[in-house]
């Protein structure tokens, strides 16, 4: 109780309620126009937190986070356009609805929708910092290197179908971060060049391959204006016809809570699922894709329930299981409040803090909304080119705040054409980021647990590390076991081909 009062406190001042009032609120309007995202907004957002107090830079950018998903679902319903790349699934749904006239209840739906997910994430967070509180310090140095190591797998093989690219690009970044110099003030891959000696800065780093590189996406892009309509009638009837859904909605938020915690799994696994199994399960499985409420509730509850789950191995491990958590950590890292076991013992009232701001995020979201889609529905309407200048424009100045530093400007834009050419080619940029972290972390960690290492199985000799060098395992022998029944089903077919062909 003392710690939750403690937490009170801490939130209860203007300048903390003023971040999360402006986050929350930001965070919609930046949702709602197409081509931006949240990973921009932190990005840009990043440099001017690193001289706020940590609960104050923190609580704005888990407001553009926990936020920006309620305003990506507006263009998805009305012009059948994601605002944000995890809102692509309530377009099959919501967009039909409004084809049908119906776009105020597919609004209202998304909303309720998405503020059931988040506070039952928030609810479930709150409800195992207890066991996290317990758990976390039986983490050592080789608990938590072998936790990184099974959060950069996770990543890799959530990218199906990009595996071998998603691989080499978590390597790219493990590299990078390597460059500069190492605890012994040993020069690493500078090969002569000064401005190498202090490394890639991750900040920078972000600023260019999420930042800079839409920029230019959107300026090499022809120009475009979406017309969104105004929306007409209550939009509070979506949380009555929720309440039909209830049951999509808890297992939908649940999807999302779980594999919020998985590093590299996130929002499009747990939309993917809840959508699926809402089909499953549904009386009228041939509505999905035509307007179903259910499918966009499962969609909406799902994708919102993430963000709290996500904060889970961020807090308790350090180990952050997407981009905007890493973004997150460097928060941290800044103002030397160091995520991990020694978290919950020694700023609990900080934890307590922003699990109170979460809920209350939610709640300042849902009333901004219901006062303001018909303004949100003019923002959509701004030109692409337009919002690629003022990113372009914002990035840079956020770049050149760092350290007042041309030079990490030319790094950024370099990190923005290479951001540029993996989109172009439709390959995962998340991977470079997390790469650069959680190798940082594996590396930190295994220099620190090698002094205690005499034979290589002593890395596995404690029962968290064993627990997770089993699952480590086990997650390598379930994709391996896919590939050989899809190889195996490839075969089939083509051998099906064959006689077909030989019947002929």
């Amino acid at each position: 109780m003392e710690n939750l009062l403690s937490g009170v406190e801490l939130l209860a001042r203007w300048d903390v309620m003023l971040a999360l009032f402006v986050g929350s609120v930001g965070g919609v309007v930046i949702g709602a126009i197409p081509g931006v995202g949240a990973a921009v907004a932190i990005a840009i957002l990043l440099p001017a937190t690193f001289s706020l107090e940590p609960i104050v830079g923190l609580t704005m950018l888990m407001g553009i986070y926990g936020s920006s998903m309620y305003g990506g679902a507006i263009p998805a319903v009305l012009i059948n356009t994601p605002g944000t790349a995890v809102n692509a699934l309530t377009c099959y749904d919501g967009y039909p609805m409004t084809q049908r006239g119906e776009a105020h209840r597919a609004v209202s739906l998304a909303y309720s929708a998405s503020f059931w997910g988040g506070i039952f994430g928030i609810l479930c967070l709150i409800l195992l910092s207890p066991v996290l509180a317990l758990v976390a310090p039986m983490f050592g140095s080789r608990e938590i290197f072998l936790a990184a190591l099974l959060g950069i797998i996770l990543v890799i093989l959530a990218h199906r179908g990009q595996i071998f690219a998603a691989g080499m690009l978590a390597m790219f970044g493990i590299f990078i971060q390597t460059v500069g110099l190492d605890v012994t003030y040993s020069q690493r891959y500078t090969f002569g060049f000064s401005f190498l000696t202090s490394g890639f800065d991750l900040i920078v780093a972000v600023l260019g391959l999420f930042a800079l590189s839409q920029a230019f996406f959107l300026l090499t892009a022809p120009d475009s204006s979406p017309d969104a309509k105004p929306v007409t009638g209550r939009l509070t009837d979506g949380f009555k016809e929720l309440l039909k859904n209830k049951r999509v909605a808890t297992v939908a938020s649940g999807f999302g809570v779980i594999l919020g915690m998985i590093p590299g799994t996130g929002e499009f696994t747990a939309q993917f699922m809840s959508y699926t199994y809402a089909q499953k399960t549904s009386k009228t499985p041939d509505q999905f894709g035509k307007g179903s409420s259910e499918g966009l509730v499962a969609s909406e509850a799902a994708n919102n329930a993430v963000p709290a789950a996500a904060m889970i191995p961020l807090l308790a491990l350090g180990i952050p299981g997407e981009a905007l958590t890493a973004m997150m950590l460097s928060v941290f890292y800044v103002h030397n409040v160091i995520p991990g076991p020694q978290l919950f013992q020694n700023n609990t009232d900080l934890v307590c803090a922003l699990y109170m701001s979460l809920i209350i995020l939610d709640v300042i979201v849902v009333v901004f909304l219901l006062f303001s889609t018909n303004l949100l529905t003019k923002i959509i309407r701004i030109p692409t080119r337009f919002l690629g200048v003022l990113i372009l424009i914002l990035a840079f100045v956020g770049v050149y705040s760092l350290r007042n530093s041309l030079t990490d400007c030319m790094i950024a834009a370099a990190f923005g054409v290479l951001g540029l050419i993996l989109k172009r080619l439709n390959l995962p940029i998340v991977p470079i980021i997390l790469g650069m972290v959680l190798g940082g972390i594996m590396e930190v960690k295994l220099r620190s647990a090698m002094p205690r290492l005499k034979t290589p199985l002593d890395m596995i000799d404690r029962p968290i590390s064993f627990i997770i060098f089993c699952l480590i395992v086990l997650v390598l022998a379930l994709h391996l076991r896919t590939l050989i029944k899809e190889y195996r089903a490839h075969q089939g077919e083509d051998d099906h081909d064959l006689h077909d062909s030989q019947m002929r």
